[in-house]
């Protein structure tokens, strides 16, 4: 049976994952309404990744014996002005879900619960993945989308990206 507090916090995580979603779905829409639709097709993957991670800690929980409560998902607050602002959001958010993750990691080494610690590492890892995939983007824009055809072969790679689901993610 886990700690409490480490149940709560990720089960707290959980909802805040589907949030994550949600907001990146958000993102997608508004590059939808631009005409940009690579860009919208990233983020609704985006969206498919974030759903993946609050149902590894879900089923986490549930394989350690902890009922599992689904609070309200929060709706997305964002206004954006020009179309860098998603991708800026994007990284921020991207940033907090890190310190998310790494204080649970450190309530799970302050009670020694390896377990949950080692369940965590894979989410460490993808953090920073996550985290420089965002920062990438960012950079790409900031490279090519100054005129219509950068900004065109930007969207169009965006556009190929695949949705692969996690192979190699925790308690799948």
């Amino acid at each position: 049976m886990l700690n409490k507090k480490i149940a709560t916090l990720i089960n707290e995580q959980v909802n805040k994952e589907f949030y994550s979603g949600y907001l990146y779905l958000d993102f997608a829409n508004y590059f939808a309404d631009e005409g940009l639709d690579g860009f919208a097709h990233w983020y609704e993957i985006q969206a498919q990744e974030e759903r993946d991670h609050a149902m590894m800690m879900r089923r986490y929980l549930i394989d350690n014996g902890v009922r599992v409560t689904s609070g309200a998902i929060a709706q997305p607050d964002k206004t954006f002005n020009k179309i860098s602002d998603p991708l800026e959001a994007g990284y921020e958010h991207e940033q907090y879900v890190t310190s998310l993750i790494n204080n649970i990691y450190s309530e799970a080494f302050a009670i020694k619960d390896f377990k949950t610690m080692q369940f965590l590492d894979w989410f460490i890892k993808e953090q920073g993945e996550e985290e420089k995939n965002a920062e990438d983007l960012i950079k790409k824009f900031k490279m090519f989308a100054h005129d219509a055809k950068g900004l065109y072969a930007l969207n169009q790679e965006l556009a190929a990206r695949v949705y692969t689901a996690s192979t190699t993610g925790p308690a799948m």
